[in-house]
């Protein structure tokens, strides 16, 4: 469900107002309704600071990134994609104006928009088009797509077929194909002279998108200003983007990130910790700051084991470790009770979710015979480490994981890293268990690259021929109810095999000063725009009151 908590300003309504409105996914109660109108009549011009998680140290070569949220998130305001989620999930064009199946979905006819400029000036075309899908599956030369060849290695060949129209072809049918031109909004389009640079694709940004890089000082800022030549209009015809300029800002380092927005430091933050999300709440009701937040649509925070080795090659100490968590208490501790416990990967909104997976109980007499079968079994005391994220958030909560592990006797000792040496140490295969978060909701087959045996990015590394029957036939049925019942399989296999600790979806949120409206974006070609909040969100309708 979206929540709103909104504080409405005297340029819109001169009252603050509580709002909760219904969202993706799940039905609920509503205290009244919070869309664009109620925010009143965008006005141009004005600048933002956007406090994000986290720096992006690789840049923006998006081929060749590594993005975490924070990252999308910039990318969404310098980059467009061929598709973007509306609000009900299902794919939308936007700098395709079509993207149409052949009927046995292997054959897929691709229309661009007309007169869509890149920040060079140059032409958006079907061949730059064409050049950036062969960048992303691996096909371009002088770009190295490690993840992304994986992604797309269905794709057979990619043909510019006339000025503005791309055909791919695809090595099996791939009907959930235009989830792909998405892809957690990692897929934007990158102008030519950008994906030719050989020494600085990763710095010398060149999008079609809202915005256009001004600066970029790593660990410090960095400043998108307006693309006065962007192709997207709202619905009244007023040429987007409405601000002048977008600063981002990583919150990594800010000691408390929720008094840098009370005071103003920051206009808007994005943001998903428990702690974070109490505080802001209690702020917008007392009407200092303005809230959105959801957990539809969400990803998943989890545990995930290694089980290329061991420990947790062993189905014993994998049980054991699940069931000697109290996932409700973590909840509950962590985030006051304000993120749901996850059932699976699958939130939600999602296909594939269910309410009761079968994932282990938390139950203590179990987990300690789990233990003893393990040592029986190895001769060895279930111990391992747990690499996690260098922030405090990150740390109190593994501390907590730790005590509840050592009520059955399992030794867990912790290893905090920054986000790009964990990244770097799960690509390796260097840990034990990870404290995690991944998948964001939308189309499961998305999940495909995460999750397949063979995969480079199947980073628990387990082998299950199961979930690789599984994602095969959810990928090739075009059926609606038959994918569903295929991903509510796979949801009961991952929790029969315990291969990962599913602990909550993450609720993200944005926070803003009361001057900032829009947040969502506007609608796409007359259809709402999208809510989930876990893969960032448009940037194009963002604006001030001034």
């Amino acid at each position: 469900m979206l929540h709103r908590r909104l504080k409405v300003t005297a340029a819109v309504a001169g009252v603050a107002l509580l709002v909760a409105a219904c969202g993706g996914g799940q039905g609920g109660s509503a205290k009244g309704s919070a869309d664009a109108a109620d925010e009143g009549t965008p006005q141009a011009g004005g600048s933002v600071i956007y406090g994000i998680e986290n720096e992006s140290n690789g840049g923006w070569c998006l081929p060749e990134s590594q993005l975490a949220i924070s990252g999308i998130q910039v990318a969404r305001a310098i980059y467009d994609t061929l598709m973007v989620p509306a609000q009900s999930g299902e794919m939308m064009p936007f700098l395709a104006t079509s993207v149409t199946p052949n009927d046995t979905f292997d054959r897929w006819t691709i229309k661009l928009r007309k007169g869509v400029k890149f920040h060079d000036g140059t032409d958006l075309t079907a061949e730059v088009v064409k050049n950036n899908l062969d960048a992303y599956r691996g096909k371009y030369e002088g770009r190295s797509a490690t993840l992304f060849s994986f992604v797309f290695d269905n794709v057979d060949t990619v043909k510019a077929t006339d000025p503005l129209t791309v055909t791919v072809t695809t090595k099996t049918p791939w009907p959930s194909f235009p989830n792909f031109l998405f892809f957690e909004g990692r897929i934007g389009i990158m102008g030519q002279s950008q994906l030719d640079d050989a020494t600085n694709c990763d710095k010398a940004l060149v999008g079609t998108g809202p915005f256009r890089k001004r600066e970029w000082k790593l660990n410090n800022r960095f400043v998108a200003e307006k693309n006065a030549d962007y192709w997207q209009t709202d619905a009244d015809g007023t040429r987007l983007p409405y601000l002048d300029e977008i600063t981002f800002v990583s919150m990594l380092n800010d000691g408390d990130s929720v008094e840098s927005l009370q005071m103003g430091r920051y206009d808007l933050m994005h943001t998903s910790t428990g702690e974070d999300l109490e505080r802001v709440e209690a702020l917008a009701d007392a009407g200092t700051i303005n809230v959105l937040s959801t957990s539809d649509f969400a990803d998943v925070t989890y545990v995930m084991f290694n089980e290329s080795k061991p420990p947790f090659d062993n189905m014993d100490a994998r049980l054991a470790v699940s069931q000697a968590i109290d996932r409700d208490e973590f909840v509950k501790l962590r985030t006051a009770g304000r993120q749901p416990v996850a059932s699976g990967p699958f939130a939600p909104g999602s296909i594939g979710y269910l309410k009761n997976s079968g994932f282990p109980a938390y139950n203590l007499d179990e987990a300690k015979q789990h233990v003893a079968a393990y040592e029986r079994e190895t001769g060895k005391q279930l111990g391992f480490t747990m690499l996690h994220g260098g922030d405090p958030g990150s740390l109190t909560s593994m501390e907590l994981v730790q005590s509840q592990l050592a009520e059955v006797g399992i030794d867990m000792k912790l290893t905090p890293a920054d986000q790009a040496a964990l990244i770097d140490q799960v690509i390796a295969g260097g840990f034990d268990a990870v404290f995690w978060r991944n998948h964001p909701g939308g189309d499961p087959d998305g999940q495909f690259v995460w999750w397949r045996s063979d995969s480079p990015v199947n980073f628990g590394r387990y082998q299950d021929p199961t979930i690789d029957r599984l994602l095969a036939a959810g990928r090739a049925e075009p059926d609606a109810a038959k994918r569903k019942t295929i991903y509510e399989d796979l949801n009961r296999r991952f929790a029969q095999q315990a291969h990962n600790v599913w602990l909550m979806w993450s609720a993200w949120a944005v926070s803003s000063q009361p001057k900032v409206h829009g947040i969502l974006g506007p609608d796409i070609d007359g259809e709402p725009p999208f809510e989930g909040l876990a893969v960032g969100h448009p940037v194009s309708g963002l604006w001030v009151e001034q």
